[in-house]
């Protein structure tokens, strides 16, 4: 397979997957009508890192196919956040939470040393949205309604953007962030699966 060939087979792959990548996990939680498992401060985290690197993408235009997947995986974590609200009984506290995102999303760009900074950042606060997931897991020793499959298809959007970013614009700062994203939802996904083969045994 060419270079090219491969540039575009992972920008349009990751851009399918990610169209349906939060699908399987909303369907989880509306099937369980619970959303036991699911870490609310893992959901948040990994909202304000998909912000930040969408803006700084956008703000340093970047290759549109090369982040054209954030709008639509953000889109789906607000339905999801929403889903996990209600079934915590507390959907008068996503208001707030949509307000600062709101003014999160104008205040990154304001100067440059912002949205350079916050990208900086990103990678921490994303890891941190796994570790919260991860501790969530440990905690309760059972993966819930948590989605196996959202988290592998997300390992593999990462895998497919260390590839593109290498090929395209080979941004240091952003390739650390898919590498580590990877390791650590890949970490995710061992544990999810460890935990329900746990719980079929106990059954």
């Amino acid at each position: 397979m060419g270079s090219g060939l491969l540039l575009q087979f992972c920008n349009w792959s990751t851009l399918v997957v990610c169209m349906v990548i939060k699908f399987p996990q909303i369907f989880a939680l509306l099937s369980a009508k619970s959303s036991r498992g699911v870490s609310l401060k893992s959901l948040l985290l990994e909202l304000v890192g998909f912000l930040v690197v969408l803006r700084y993408q956008s703000y340093y235009s970047y290759p549109l196919l090369t982040y054209l997947e954030y709008p639509v995986i953000i889109a789906q974590d607000i339905v999801l956040l929403l889903c996990v609200f209600h079934y915590n009984g507390n959907m008068k506290q996503a208001v707030p939470y949509i307000a600062i995102f709101l003014g999160g999303w104008y205040l990154l760009t304001l100067q440059k040393w912002i949205i350079d900074l916050a990208m900086n950042l990103c990678t921490f606060i994303s890891a941190a949205s796994k570790f919260a997931q991860l501790q969530y897991l440990w905690e309760a020793r059972d993966s819930g309604a948590v989605s196996a499959l959202t988290w592998t298809m997300s390992s593999y959007t990462c895998a497919t953007r260390v590839i593109t970013t290498l090929m395209t614009t080979q941004d240091l700062m952003v390739l650390v962030r898919f590498l580590i994203m990877l390791a650590l939802n890949i970490w995710v996904t061992a544990t999810v699966l460890h935990y329900r083969k746990t719980a079929t045994k106990a059954q």
